[in-house]
């Protein structure tokens, strides 16, 4: 037997890894590790039970959107489909946003902070004098028209001020228990956007932006005393406001008329709130079953937006209205546990700013709807019809998840 039945078979030239294939392979990987450890990417694992709970909310809130504004979609625009259609393509583009979003670093916001505030500024200036009025007749000034869609600029400034405080509040947050830095300052740059968003005549937005900059100011260690005081001086003026309501300007003070007097305007401005609270008080504790409201059908005025919590009550029941609340609270719940855990001052006031915002806006529909609160006319966050809303939402959601890859890396 000859020794080379030992040797293992050459390689042809051909069949040689050449030092070129070796460098290329070398260079994509240290081009993805380049990628996976620069600033703009975001790493770890992202907090699924807060994604999961995102994902329910948008969810229910499509199915319920559909069920809800169907047999009013089909009067006035004669297509029972039409808000379904549109609110769909804006949450899959919403969660496109979301999905992107959290695989960033959010430490861009930070650095574009100066960018994102003029922008804001400027539309809320811009829909001050350009501006459609999808009230039919009334003077609202809150959407920009953009072709065949609308902007609404109120919705971005939302987040725009939990950016401004949160990044206020890193910077200055040993110096928040002073008046100066803890109370003017911030009170500057929440006033000046709830000034211009008041112009808009957009009164629950305002109260809105307000109580958002309050929640942000406690959280960032403005001293109780002054939040005692600040407490004071709402009670009084509400107070004067609701035995004075003729001081505020045309529909806002008709609107407190009729909060305070269950007999005003039955057929006007109690109507929505009467018929909401028919609907709310017919659904029981089961409900009357998916689709199967009566309210819907013309005596909610637009169900699909600002009022779409009392068709779900009429639909669902105590029992469904209560799981959907639950996972509010579930969503609020996570993204305390991730601003706890977060390392840097602006990343836990940001998402304490998100998610508080979320609980707020979901509180005070919840107060309108229930006859509560004034009718102000706030969405209800995932449900409510609205193609820039739910696009911010999301938007907000991904940041949040993206702070969540950072602190995600311990068990919560």
């Amino acid at each position: 037997m000859s020794d080379n039945y030992l040797e293992p078979p050459k390689r042809s030239v051909s069949q040689q890894p050449s030092k070129a294939q070796g460098s290329q392979k070398t260079n994509r990987k240290q081009f993805k590790n380049n990628i996976r450890n620069s600033f703009a990417y975001a790493q770890g694992s992202l907090d699924l039970p807060f994604l999961m709970t995102v994902l329910a909310l948008l969810t229910i809130g499509l199915v319920m959107l559909f069920s809800a504004s169907y047999p009013y979609a089909y009067q006035h625009d004669g297509d029972s489909y039409f808000y379904f259609k549109r609110q769909l393509l804006f949450a899959v583009a919403g969660v496109i946003c979301m999905l992107f979003v959290s695989k960033l670093n959010y430490k861009w916001l930070k650095a574009a902070r100066y960018l994102i505030y003029a922008g804001t500024f400027f539309l809320l200036v811009l829909v001050l004098f350009y501006h459609v009025d999808l009230q039919r007749g009334e003077d609202f000034r809150r959407w920009i028209p953009i072709g065949p869609i609308t902007l609404q600029p109120s919705d971005i400034a939302k987040f725009t001020i939990i950016l401004m405080m949160a990044t206020y509040i890193s910077r200055y947050h040993k110096r928040m228990s002073s008046l100066v830095y803890g109370v003017l300052f911030p009170a500057l740059m929440v006033g000046a956007f709830c000034i211009l968003i008041y112009a808009e005549n957009h009164l629950s937005c305002t109260v809105l932006i307000f109580a958002i900059g309050v929640v942000m100011m406690f959280c960032g260690g403005t001293r109780w005393e002054w939040f005692l005081g600040g407490i004071c001086l709402v009670a009084v003026v509400a107070f004067v406001v609701i035995k004075n309501p003729d001081i505020l300007p045309g529909y806002q003070g008709d609107r407190i008329r009729a909060w305070t007097d269950k007999g005003f305007d039955p057929l006007g401005l109690r109507w929505q709130t009467n018929n909401s609270l028919y609907a709310i008080g017919s659904g029981g504790f089961f409900g009357v079953g998916l689709g199967n409201s009566k309210q819907k059908y013309l005596y909610v005025s637009e169900p699909q937006n600002d009022f779409i919590f009392s068709i779900v009550c009429e639909e669902l029941g105590f029992f469904g209205a209560t799981l959907i609340l639950a996972l509010f609270g579930i969503l609020f719940y996570r993204g305390v546990k991730i601003a706890q855990r977060c390392d840097d001052k602006f990343s836990s006031m940001l998402v304490m700013g998100i998610v508080s915002q979320v609980a707020i806006q979901t509180i005070f529909n919840i107060l309108v709807v229930t006859d509560t609160f004034p009718n102000t006319g706030i969405a209800l966050p995932f449900f409510s019809y609205g193609g820039t809303a739910i696009l911010m939402l999301c938007f907000e959601m991904g940041v949040v998840l993206s702070i969540s890859r950072k602190v995600n890396t311990k068990k919560m």
